[in-house]
């Protein structure tokens, strides 16, 4: 079985084939106060059973839980509850996983965590590990040691990885990774994007570490991944590295930093996922022509559109752009790929109510999407306003052609 193979499986149970014996973590004196409550939540899984069974509020769940344990155990519990449920559309195994609110947040869908994984080979180091999103993935197949300056998130971390079956790759260790001197293997990172008390950061200097840490980095290790926001200000910012924009469902999720050894292309990729179809070019290699509306319009997926390879695409699809500052792409013929949405354009309107509602009243429209990009619109107060009396579903974009502002009447290709 090959890397990538391994990768998409993850063992069931906690024996695995490494001859490693799993590690469970025993109380240690830097432990907080949040270690010992999981701790006691853990010994006691008759409360999430008894949450389960109780209807009602959350007052009300707390109230009859309040009967038989502390009330720091039913808050702790309570909040793992709704957390893992929450964490549903994101892990496979969520209804055994231990979460707090920011490392979920935080955490790598697990869809784009296998994913990266399957680049790594050899020992790793998984640096501010959190809940272990990327830890247990890394661990399908590769020897593990996760670092985190938080004891709970050590212990999060480790108990999760016995949840998907790899306890035996994984080792954790409680330490500030400002505080490393030497580093071994690949290494994957995945800085803290809400530092401290405030919200979520969008530029790479203000992450923790931040960006002079994160380059030193790269200069001082063989290879590995850095996890940063698809909104963060990464251009220019990593010299001869590959910079993967990963989208998964249609969202775009993940920019991921590669450098060193793992490095495939020193270019930009576009990853789409579950369809796992990737991209590569150089945002400035090639500029397709404007073309008047045709038949079909395309909507390129965020990773393409973020990772500046609209035209790259548009050239390998034989796709023309709508207009020199609009994404949307537009062709004659019928063109099927997973880095688009495709739609059939059956009217282009001005960009008026008017006319707007006039065609709708003879499209046979019961359902509606409303798209746009460049030109500001308030989809929910529109739709409102809009006379949908059929039944079929439709489309309307809203798009600059050639310079002025239009609405394309469309719909999905069957």
């Amino acid at each position: 079985m090959s890397d990538n193979e391994r990768c998409n499986e993850f063992p069931v149970g906690a024996s695995n084939k490494s001859g490693l014996t799993p590690v469970f973590l025993e109380p240690t004196a830097d432990e907080n106060d949040e270690c010992r409550v999981l701790r006691e939540l853990r010994a006691t899984p008759a409360v999430f059973d008894l949450i389960a069974e109780t209807t009602g509020s959350e007052l009300a769940v707390q109230a009859v839980l309040r009967k038989q344990f502390p009330d720091d155990i039913v808050r702790a519990a309570v909040s793992i509850h709704e957390l893992r449920r929450r964490a549903a559309s994101k892990f496979t195994r969520a209804d055994q996983l231990w979460l707090d609110r920011q490392g979920l947040e935080q955490s790598t869908n697990e869809a784009i965590s296998r994913h990266k994984a399957q680049r790594f080979t050899g020992p790793v180091w998984d640096l501010c590990s959190g809940i272990g999103s990327d830890t247990f993935s890394l661990a399908a197949h590769c020897d593990v040691t996760a670092f985190d300056i938080n004891p709970a998130a050590c212990l999060r971390t480790s108990w999760n990885a016995e949840a998907y079956g790899v306890a035996g790759r994984v080792q954790t260790r409680c330490e500030d990774v400002l505080q490393l001197s030497q580093f071994e293997g690949l290494v994957h990172i995945d800085p803290d994007r809400r530092p401290g008390s405030g919200g979520r950061v969008t530029r790479i200097e203000d992450y923790v570490p931040g960006l002079d840490y994160l380059r030193e980095l790269m200069s001082r290790c063989r290879g590995g991944a850095i996890k940063v926001s698809p909104a963060s200000n990464f251009g220019g910012k990593f010299p001869d590295a590959e910079i993967e924009l990963i989208s998964f469902q249609g969202e775009c999720k993940e920019a991921t930093v590669w450098f060193g050894d793992l490095v495939r292309d020193s270019l930009f990729r576009a990853t789409v996922l579950p369809a796992g179809e990737s991209i590569t070019g150089h945002p400035l290699e090639v500029a397709v022509p404007v073309s008047p509306l045709g038949r079909y319009l395309y909507d390129p997926d965020p990773a393409v559109v973020r990772s500046g390879l609209v035209d790259v695409l548009a050239d390998r699809l034989g796709l023309h752009r709508l207009d020199p500052a609009e994404e949307y792409l537009t062709s004659d013929q019928l063109i099927r790929s997973p880095f688009v949405q495709t739609f059939e354009t059956l009217t282009n309107l001005p960009n008026n109510e008017r006319d707007l509602k006039s065609w709708l009243r003879t499209s046979g429209f019961g359902q509606l999407e409303i798209k746009c990009r460049h030109i500001p619109v308030q989809a929910d107060t529109l739709r409102r306003k809009l006379p949908l009396a059929g039944s079929d579903p439709g489309v309307i974009v809203f798009a600059r052609l050639d310079g002025k502002a239009r609405i394309i009447g469309a719909r999905r290709p069957v």
